[in-house]
């Protein structure tokens, strides 16, 4: 590059630069653009790298502004510096270079390279050293440099990584030797640190680099390891270094410090500030700050990057010699003490000046996560306190005197936050330490149990902190703490400090206040949490955590819980209990957020949750702890006396404000877990509540806004807490309430009778009563109470205006309105005609939810009961349950049902009823109603989607006020209307929706209680299979109305079905519907995935909106093929007046919700979840614990649940086992299996369309699906892969969906790869190899012998007849698998022959998929040349078939992960390599010697 070229390029460099720009927008512009087009094309020059190394080694860089025709006003500026830039610049273009050609590099051009480098950087270090002594003080241009520096240091870094330590062998000598010694590291750091900080940066990016995850993909793994073990080869040149900088420089720190202090202290004696000094003082004191501030920067910079040195190379480099093993062997002594990183550490928390102490806690706190031994694990325990205790002394005496104790807290905020969370963390990343350690976890007060104990007392008192944040960063140390039994006496002392913190912070803040500055701590809350969503988002997670907290806390010490709680709510009731101080008031009553009622909320949880922690033990009664130690009495005793009290106190506790009411029913509804063992104050309790269900507001018509309303909503949502408590008590004791049900029951009646109860209400009340109704001893008289609670509601289904309504759809359009609006459409918004329809339709849909309610309560309790549910007379004995024939197991008789569930009887007089209103409702959008309904103005809206459907589609917050808020949906679907109005057109499809939903839970509640299939209901049960699948019906079914249908009822019959009547009673209900749903499912996706199959997908896939009405009812009024292909197309959806965009929206919703509603009703009959699949679990958690010989896990659930740690067996899940689940489970068992051959093997209508709509799920675009549904397809070929009738199903059409899914590589299965392609790899497996695997497609391929009789079969596996085991194989192997790859491009029979090869070879599940995706991937390429290229990262394309982008895609995974930093061929040889390898030679001839001895002469 020649002089003209140079100043050319120099030239483009300065006015990129903004150095030297024309006057003039339009100049400029053109400049710069011509500019960076310039350096653009030079960096593709054969000469730019040559030239950038010749450019950054050269000193000065000079642009000849005249020789370019720029103004030089007589000389002056005629020369620019653009040093800098023009450094920076060639570097930008070697960096570049460094990552494609650096490896193609000779020696000789390496070296070169390098040595131009580290050239530049010896120059600006001196050129940076000459500069401060000249006190240059050009920011700018001090900015420039610093930034040059840093892009230095990570050129050098890169170098290191691809060089280092076997190219680049005097890397440490090069960096870290003095300037003078041709080094980088600055003679005298104080007057520059330029050659410093390059130095720091360095090793800061490589060590990052090399050990952080984030990092890893780019250097290969030999690499890694030769860069850190050179590292550590070199760490006695660099850590001294480090150490003496770091000591040097804190000298300075401290010295100024120390300086300023006595400065201020002068100031102070002669009553002057800082403000008041004279112009030479302030010279003086500003000098000593620029002293302070730069020698604290570069601390600061030497523990950024100890903090990577922390975080994964050996400790040793930190914790020196002092805690090492002393049988290992180190450098001397001497060496490493001077070294103790820690020590300083420990020494520079007292130091805030750019953060020093809180990066020495960040250091600390990596150390603490790293497996430290015990030696260094009790030496930080020990040497933490005592450091604490002098950094709090000296970083007061550096606040100014004139601070408040809220402005410290501030500016020391976060770095107590860090200390809180560091302290935290090194106990809880080392609690194996505590429990092996018998003198620690017994409290016999030696060495390490004083040290562990001061270090806890410390940690407790760090919760004194006012902000929560503080308190948050130790919860989870302590409940891991918790969880071990064996702590208990020694966390014994910290529990009471640890309930007090918590509970307090569970408090909620008053938010206004704080934003409006009149909290007392505003300034700390505001440093804690940016904004209330912040807050409220913390809040959320210290709850969640605070109830394991409390629940172990109640456990270990309920003696001190009980006593807590009661001096806690005896001071809230003293203070508060009369709504004090009585801010935020409403006339005379209180806000939901007033101070009272946020200090009652936050009792609520600490109160419940350590009601519930309590051991049994502790409130028992004394006959049932009179073989109690005396210890466990006295607590008893105590706690009992303290729970006796908070009790009597809640229940005399009777405030006059509607939310302290609201607050009382929350604490009301906690001492349920007391009242399990001290009914005492029950009964006062539950008479509370009721009189609760009866508050109303005297001042509501006088209240402004009320709009009419009879209650507030503050009466609205105490009575709905009130009626949830009612139930929630009765459910949890309802054995105590049986002895007053007659008192009950007439104060029920008499509330009932008020006609004032919300109709949530009165559902209370009926399920509250059913439910203490189950604890009744005797059967009958259960069973006739239930009946009595439950005679008005079967009356109003036997009345005639019900009747009516049910028995045709006229009757139910005459009762709902429908049918008047079509002489008279103003009828609808008539006041009276709305309001005795209304009456009308609450009064039956009333008794069908009471039904329902009052169902599901009794069904519950009946699972409860000593026989699991099982009827007395039959229940097999826990010793019998592995029997495969069970007497239950086939048609019960209502008597024996009623035994155990009271609801049994009544059904014969509710199912009648059921089903003609089920058949109404459904008969209602059979296309020769639709094409009616839908040609009039107002009759349309009964089809339409309720205000609440369009809400749930468009995943709205619910925080901003739900349907009828801000941004809600409500009178969007009849516009300007919503059901809230004097309005029938908005109300009807809430109305049927709630009418159907309750009908298909009443048939699901039905099958779960075992009536459908009892004797006495055999007659009925053929009108029952009619209606539930009547072709019409499920034709006409919205795809929303069969998502319910499976969900409410469907599943509930498949697992609630005695395996003895599945042909009986399933197969008339599953063949019609498993051929309807494969049907529909293909016509919803069909627009989709196929859009030229009808005649425009983007209209077919809209819901029907208002203006389309006239022509969808033509096309009804047809009903042939064409109607139905619109009506799936679109999911059936009506949508009234709703916007476009929002409709689409429920379109898609509707339309996977159903292939969703499917898989996961399939994977529940078929074990893959649900109680089935708990079953099945707790099989397994048996046999690992038979295995492992360790009967505790079955004791023991996941870590997430609380355990009662009582000695009770407990499900895989957690939950608690009853004493016939043996028995229970036993059954499930013979349903598991015979479910599977029932499904799969015995119905061939069945198992063809369950079969093909499960593998036509697989390439619908919904990944919750297609993972779904590949669980399904284990399980098929688990069951049936053996039989040849099935080769067809499995080896061409799942096995052709699964290649093409995989080789398209559409966008929509990103993620989902993995899961398919073992769904191939069990296919091919099977059926083509002879290989079995374990469930799920799991394990090693099992290579199945050939059969010895006729080599071309293999032999069946064992399995064949158990798929839970594993299955069986297809004996006669099938080609079809192997003809469809080789009809994929660039597939040839050799391939395939390899496949087979390395399959057979290599049967590990890793193994066989990583052959499957190498041979998909060359198929997968060659597709994509076909397609011209096409890639997903093309924006023009958008669809969810859009291919991959090669980031996102599975296939070149291997690809994408090859290193960008290659290994190099030098192989590592390091001096202790060397020197142990010395070693290792005397060794052995010593050995050698000894050996003669033993020899004969």
């Amino acid at each position: 590059m020649d002089e003209n070229q140079k100043q050319s390029l120099l030239r483009a460099i300065a006015i990129s630069s903004g150095i030297s720009l024309t006057p003039g927008h339009a100049q400029q512009y053109q400049e710069l653009s011509a500019s960076f087009s310039a350096l653009e094309s030079f960096k593709s020059h054969p000469s730019s790298i040559a030239a950038c190394i010749s450019l950054i080694s050269s000193e000065v860089h000079l642009y000849d502004n005249q020789n370019a025709g720029g103004l030089n006003c007589n000389g002056i500026n005629r020369y620019v510096d653009v040093t800098v830039s023009t450094k920076l610049y060639g570097l930008s273009v070697l960096q570049a270079f460094l990552k494609k050609g650096y490896a193609s590099l000779n020696e000789s051009d390496r070296l070169s390279l390098r040595n131009s480098v580290l050239t530049a950087a010896r120059q600006l270090v001196i050129y940076s050293s000459n500069r401060n002594e000249n006190d240059s003080s050009d920011s700018a241009s001090q900015s420039n440099l610093r930034i040059l520096s840093m892009k230095l240091a990570a050129f050098l870094s890169d170098v290191a990584i691809r060089d280092f330590p076997q190219r680049w062998t005097n890397f440490g000598n090069e960096i870290f030797s003095a300037v003078s010694n041709g080094g980088l590291w600055s003679d005298d750091p104080v007057s520059d640190d330029t050659g410093v900080r390059i130095g720091l940066e360095c090793l800061k990016i490589i060590t990052e680099d090399c050990t952080d995850s984030d990092f890893n993909a780019r250097i290969s793994t030999t690499r890694r390891n030769d860069v850190l073990i050179g590292l550590n080869e070199i760490s006695p040149q660099i850590l001294p270094l480090l150490f003496a900088l770091l000591s040097s420089q804190y000298g300075i720190v401290a010295n100024a410090n120390n300086t300023l202090q006595e400065m201020q202290a002068y100031l102070t004696n002669n009553n002057r500030s800082t403000d008041q000094m004279t112009s030479q003082e302030q010279v003086l004191y500003d000098a000593q700050c620029t002293t302070r501030d730069k020698a604290a920067g570069l601390c600061a910079a030497i523990l950024t990057t100890c903090e990577k040195f922390c975080q994964s190379l050996p400790l040793e480099w930190m914790l020196g010699t002092f805690s090492s093993n002393p049988d290992s062997t180190n450098p001397s002594p001497d060496v490493e003490n001077k070294t103790d990183f820690v020590s300083a550490m420990l020494h520079l928390l007292r130091e805030p000046s750019h953060d020093i102490n809180i990066l020495s806690i960040s250091c600390l706190r990596h150390l603490a996560c790293r497996k430290l031994d015990e030696h260094q694990w009790i030496k930080l325990l020990q040497s933490l306190p005592q450091a604490v205790a002098e950094a709090e002394t000296a970083q007061c005496q550096l606040f100014p005197n004139n601070l408040t104790e809220q402005q410290r807290r501030v500016l020391q905020f976060q770095y107590h936050r860090k200390l809180s969370k560091m302290m935290a963390m090194l106990v809880g990343s080392h609690i194996g330490f505590i429990s092996a350690d018998k003198e620690i976890v017994k409290n016999q007060g030696g060495t390490k149990h004083q040290i562990l104990s001061s270090y806890l007392s410390l940690l407790s008192n760090i919760l004194s902190h006012p902000s929560g944040r503080i308190c948050h960063e130790q919860i989870n140390t302590w409940i891991a703490l918790l969880r071990d039994p064996t702590m208990s006496k020694l966390l014994s002392p910290y529990l009471q400090t640890l309930l007090n913190a918590y509970m307090s912070h569970l408090v909620r803040l008053p938010w206004n206040d704080v934003e409006d500055g009149t909290h007392e701590l505003t300034s700390l809350i505001q440093t804690s949490w940016e904004e209330k969503e912040e807050y409220d988002s913390w809040l959320m997670d210290l709850r969640s955590k605070c109830s394991q907290l409390f629940k172990y806390i109640a456990q270990i010490n309920p003696k001190l819980a009980a006593a807590t709680l009661h001096t806690k709510l005896e001071y809230l009731l003293t203070h508060h209990g009369n709504g004090q101080p009585r801010n935020l008031t409403n006339g005379e009553q209180l806000q939901q957020w007033s101070f009272a009622c946020v200090q009652f909320e936050g009792f609520h949880q600490p109160l419940d949750n350590l009601l519930q922690g309590m051991p049994s033990w502790s409130l028992a009664e004394k006959e049932d702890c009179a073989n109690s130690d005396p210890g466990r009495l006295e607590i008893r005793a105590s706690v009992r006396s303290s729970l006796n009290q908070v009790a009597n106190m809640i229940i005399s506790w009777n405030p006059t404000d509607v939310w302290l009411k609201f607050r009382r029913t929350t604490l009301v509804n906690a001492l349920k877990y007391y009242w399990q063992y001290d009914p005492t104050t029950l009964l006062t309790g539950v008479d509370a509540m009721l009189t609760y269900l009866a508050t109303s507001d005297d001042h509501m018509a006088t209240r402004p806004h009320s709009n009419g309303k009879k209650h507030s909503d503050e009466i609205v949502s105490l009575r709905k807490r009130t009626g949830a408590c009612l139930v929630s008590i009765s459910k949890k004791v309802p054995h105590h309430l049986v002895p007053w049900l007659a008192q009950l029951s007439e104060r029920v009646k008499n509330l009932l009778s008020s006609n004032d109860l919300l109709p949530m209400n009165e559902m209370h009340l009926y399920e509250f009563l059913s439910c203490v109704a189950t604890a009744v001893e005797d059967p009958l008289a259960r069973s006739n109470f239930v009946s009595d609670v439950l005679s008005n509601a079967i009356n109003v289904l036997d009345s005639i205006e019900v009747k009516n309504a049910v028995n045709s759809v006229e009757g139910l359009m005459a009762t709902l309105g429908i049918s008047a609006a079509t002489n008279d459409p103003s009828s609808v918004t008539n006041p009276l005609v709305v309001k005795q329809t209304t009456e009308l339709y609450v009064k039956m849909f009333s008794a069908f939810n009471q039904l329902l309610s009052v169902g599901k309560r009794c069904h519950e309790a009946a699972k409860k009961r000593p026989g699991g549910g099982l009827p007395p007379t039959t229940a097999t004995p826990p010793t019998l349950s592995t029997q495969s024939n069970f007497p239950d197991e086939g048609p019960i008789s209502l008597s024996d049902l009623a035994i155990n569930d009271p609801f049994v009887p009544l059904w014969p007089r509710i199912l009648p009823t059921l089903l003609c209103a089920l058949d109404a409702v459904l008969q209602l959008w059979h296309p020769n109603y639709q094409a009616v309904l839908l040609r009039h103005n107002i009759q349309r809206y009964a089809l339409a989607i309720s205000d609440e459907e369009a809400y749930l589609a468009t995943k709205q917050d619910s925080t901003a006020g739900g349907v009828y808020g801000e941004g809600g949906t409500a009178g969007s679907i009849v516009s300007g209307w919503d059901r809230r109005d004097v309005n029938l057109a908005p109300k009807w499809s809430g109305w049927l929706n709630e009418l159907r939903h309750t009908c298909f839970q009443l048939l699901g509640l039905a099958a779960g209680q075992r009536v459908l299939f009892a004797p006495e209901l055999a007659g009925i049960f053929p009108r029952f299979v009619s209606v539930i699948v009547d072709e019409r019906h499920l034709k006409s079914m919205e795809n929303r109305h069969l998502t319910q249908y499976l969900k409410q009822f469907l599943e509930i019959l498949l697992l609630s079905c005695p395996a003895t009547l599945y042909q009986s009673h399933l197969s008339p209900i599953l063949g019609p519907l498993f051929e309807h749903l494969q049907y529909r499912l293909q016509c919803n996706w069909a627009p989709i995935i196929e859009p030229n199959t009808l005649r425009s997908s983007s209209e077919t896939t809209k819901a029907l909106t208002t203006p389309a009405c006239e022509n969808a009812a033509a096309l009804a009024s047809n009903t042939g093929e064409e109607w139905f292909l619109t009506y799936y197309a679109r999911c059936g959806l009506f949508v009234g007046d709703l916007d476009a965009v929002t409709g689409e929206e429920v379109v898609e919703k509707a339309r996977v919700e159903l292939s969703r509603a499917l898989s996961d009703c399939l994977q529940a009959a078929l074990a893959l979840k649900g109680e089935w699949g708990l079953v099945l679990a707790n099989q397994a958690k048996e046999e690992q614990a038979v295995k492992k010989n360790d009967p505790s896990k079955l004791k023991s659930g996941p870590r997430t649940r609380f355990n009662d740690q009582e000695g009770r067996r407990v499900n895989a899940d957690g939950t608690p086992r009853s004493e016939n689940d043996i028995a229970i489970e036993a059954r499930k068992t013979l349903r598991i299996n015979s479910m599977c051959r029932f499904l799969l093997l015995e119905n061939e209508k069945i198992a063809g369309f369950l079969v093909l709509t499960v593998i036509q799920c697989l390439g619908y675009p919904d990944v919750y699906t297609c993972r779904r549904c590949a669980r399904i397809c284990h399980r098929i070929l688990e069951t049936v892969s053996w039989n040849e009738q099935y080769t067809d199903l499995l080896g061409n059409k799942m096995f052709s969906i699964v290649v093409k899914a995989i080789v398209t590589e559409p966008k929509w299965m990103v993620g989902l790869e993995w899961d398919m392609i073992n769904v191939l790899r069990d296919v091919y497996c099977r059926l083509v190899l002879g290989q079995t695997l374990l469930p799920g497609g799991q394990g090693p391929g099992l290579q199945q012998p050939r059969d010895p009789t006729n080599p071309a079969l293999f032999e069946q596996s064992k399995s064949v007849d158990k798929p839970l085991q594993g299955g069986g194989v297809l004996c006669r192997s099938s080609d079809m698998p192997r003809v469809i790859l080789s009809r994929l491009p660039s597939i040839s029979v050799e391939n395939i022959q390899t496949l087979d090869k390395g399959l057979t070879e290599k049967r590990a599940a890793k193994d066989q998929k990583d052959l499957l995706r190498e041979l998909l991937l060359a198929a997968a390429e060659a597709l994509k040349e076909t397609e011209g290229g096409f890639s997903g990262n093309d924006s023009t394309f958008g669809s969810l078939f859009e291919r991959a982008g090669t980031a996102e895609s599975l296939l070149n995974q291997k690809a994408q992960r090859s290193a960008i930093v290659p290994d190099i061929p030098e192989k590592l040889v390091t001096y202790s390599m060397m020197q142990k390898h010395k070693e290792q030679e005397n060794t052995d001839e010593q050995a050698a010697a000894l050996g003669d001895i033993f020899k004969l002469s």
